[in-house]
């Protein structure tokens, strides 16, 4: 039998000159382990956010006008920019905000579960913080191919779970996210294959409740 040959760590992505940069991770590549392996978590930053950023610089380069822009703000008005930048911000520039939120939606050693008013307006919503955890569940494994599954409070004021597809974000409609989980098979692949179901059921384990509870109120 013919031992496995581990995957090399990859280099991390080279960053065009921008405005626009990679943020570090709020914690070590193998804080999250075993829910998150080491390996994933650098590929993920060092590559793939990096890669977003490189290319959302480039982008927002060829205007310079657009070089004092929030991400959020070209997220919120991708049908003002020139048709020519529009895919490559709504792609890169989703991702690298898509990204910076994800980082700090997880943590080492937080709470399991949300307090104070998220709790209860979760179990309001959904009837309980377990019926809350099925159908988030069940966004994310239902979204065909790559993208995110999230917890967004709507424009009424509303607790909803919703998905996007590839690096689309609800900041594009001018909501910014609660909870965000990214179903893209590079956040997952290399320790749980094909089986997104046992990455989602172990990535609870590693949500930054504490913050996210905080940030909500």
């Amino acid at each position: 039998m013919t031992a496995a040959v581990a995957v090399p760590f990859p280099v991390k992505a080279a960053e065009a000159d921008g405005p626009f940069k990679l943020p570090d991770l709020p914690y070590s590549y193998d804080a999250l382990e075993p829910y998150i392996d080491t390996q994933t978590m650098k590929l993920h930053h060092d590559g793939h956010h990096a890669a977003y950023v490189a290319k959302l610089n480039e982008a927002v380069n060829k205007y310079p006008e657009l070089k004092t822009k929030t991400v959020e703000e070209l997220l919120m008005n991708l049908d003002k920019l020139p048709q020519d930048i529009r895919e490559a911000v709504r792609n890169n520039g989703g991702g690298h905000y898509n990204h910076s939120l994800f980082w700090n939606f997880m943590g080492k050693n937080k709470a399991k579960a949300p307090t104070g008013k998220l709790r209860s307006d979760i179990d309001k919503t959904f009837g309980s913080f377990e019926d809350f955890k099925k159908a988030f569940k069940e966004a994310a494994l239902n979204r065909f191919g790559s993208g995110w599954a999230w917890l967004i409070k709507d424009k009424d004021g509303a607790l909803k779970i919703v998905s996007t597809p590839n690096q689309d974000s609800p900041i594009m409609e001018g909501i910014t996210p609660i909870l965000g989980l990214d179903v893209w098979e590079h956040a997952y692949y290399l320790k749980y294959q094909n089986k997104r179901g046992d990455y989602i059921d172990a990535w609870w384990n590693v949500v930054n409740w504490d913050d996210i509870s905080k940030n909500y109120k």
